[in-house]
């Protein structure tokens, strides 16, 4: 059964909205999949047809009204970004044929939201759709019955009491080792080869918007500086470094990132401070979004118990997880991690108004560090273990 978080949002939107509906989210994350099961009935065009294509960058209402079959249905458009503008495209449609329900997806925030941002403002309304979350793999492969943002509510609403003594019917130790050298693509789950499935996303999938957009100047040194990150996951990302390694300059580095997470590859964690002397305020840490595109890009999918970089897998699922969560739930939490010049360190640190949630994230339970609480006492917190995270 592949139910997603989203379900209910996307299947709720027209009931509440006339607006555009855009998912965006990496490739491969199962957009085409989730609108086709929850708009089975929709007219639905592709992109890869070059009839289709060519009638749509017509930009012409009568080419558009002899192409949509039904004027009063649900219209999707995959991949949107392929047009040459896509924004004018589907403002046409949006104004002149009032009765569709039009979804759109994209591959690339940076692409699609630059070609249609300024065209559909007031038009549209994004929704963002990720790698599977744990609980949305536990449901997909029947080791849960009902799908759930857990673990992230319980621990964001410190409902601890028994998590230490949750037993459940299955081997939490193998699925996690799973998901730790596999990762979470729907298509990763029961491929027979997921290590040449991950191998050819990385070789023919994560750069082709921005190669299409013409955004890289050298392909190679941007795999380079990926594969740096990758196997720098959980660490302060010092530029400098990156770009002396790499031999480029540090204003490319820092371009080269900002493309790796508009295009859902990365994402950053920045430091959470009160300007305090002591308190380290600007190196961001960076995380991956998919622990197997992580594991392709380093060719390394040796068994997890007998890795160096356990701790790092472990620590990247789960902030991974809690962010997917959060923005399933419309939580807002902002993402931070903390840390001292002495090196005292929160992995991650949830900030919404008065919340202050702080995370250590350890491959077995542990002591915490009191040295957060004892700074900032009004915040809570845990420690999240392999043995633990659980829903």
């Amino acid at each position: 059964m592949q139910v997603r978080h989203l379900d209910e949002q996307l299947l709720s939107h027209f009931a509440k909205s006339r607006e555009t509906m855009i998912l965006l989210g990496p490739r491969q994350a199962g957009k085409t999949t989730i609108l086709h099961r929850l708009f089975p009935t929709a007219q639905s065009f592709t992109l890869d047809n070059q009839t289709t294509r060519s009638i749509l960058e017509r930009y012409d209402i009568s080419a558009y009204q002899q192409l949509i079959k039904d004027s009063d249905s649900t219209m999707i458009i995959d991949e949107i970004q392929e047009l040459r503008d896509p924004g004018r495209a589907a403002k046409i449609i949006y104004d002149q044929m009032p009765n569709i329900h039009l979804i759109l997806t994209g591959s690339s925030a940076l692409n699609i939201k630059n070609k249609t941002s300024e065209s559909l403002a007031g038009r549209k309304i994004d929704y963002h759709l990720y790698p599977l979350t744990l609980n949305e793999y536990l449901v997909q492969q029947n080791y849960e019955s009902q799908l759930s943002l857990s673990p992230f509510s319980s621990f964001v609403q410190h409902n601890k009491t028994t998590r230490s003594e949750i037993i459940k019917p299955y081997d939490h130790t193998s699925l996690l080792s799973q998901l730790l050298l596999y990762g979470s693509y729907p298509a990763v789950q029961d491929s027979p080869h997921p290590i040449s499935y991950l191998k050819n996303l990385v070789d023919s999938v994560i750069f082709k918007d921005l190669l299409d957009l013409q955004l890289l100047e050298d392909k190679r040194s941007a795999l380079s500086l990926l594969q740096l990150l990758a196997h720098q996951i959980g660490n302060l990302i010092n530029y400098s470094e990156l770009a002396s390694r790499l031999d480029i300059d540090q204003r490319t580095v820092k371009r080269y990132i900002e493309l790796f997470e508009q295009s859902y590859i990365i994402f950053r964690l920045t430091p959470y401070s009160t300007n305090s002397r002591d308190e380290i305020g600007k190196s961001p840490k960076i995380y991956f979004y998919d622990l197997g595109l992580r594991n392709a890009l380093i060719d390394n999918f040796s068994p997890v118990n007998s890795r160096g970089d356990y701790g790092q897998l472990l620590e990247n699922f789960v902030i991974s997880d809690f962010f997917k969560a959060n923005i399933y739930s419309q939580s807002s939490y902002h993402f931070h991690y903390w840390r001292t010049q002495s090196g005292s360190e929160v992995d991650l640190v949830l900030v919404k108004h008065d919340q202050l949630l702080a995370f250590e994230i350890k491959s077995r339970t542990r002591r915490i560090n009191r040295s957060f609480i004892s700074r900032y006492p009004q915040a809570s917190l845990q420690v999240i273990s392999s043995d633990n995270y659980w829903v």
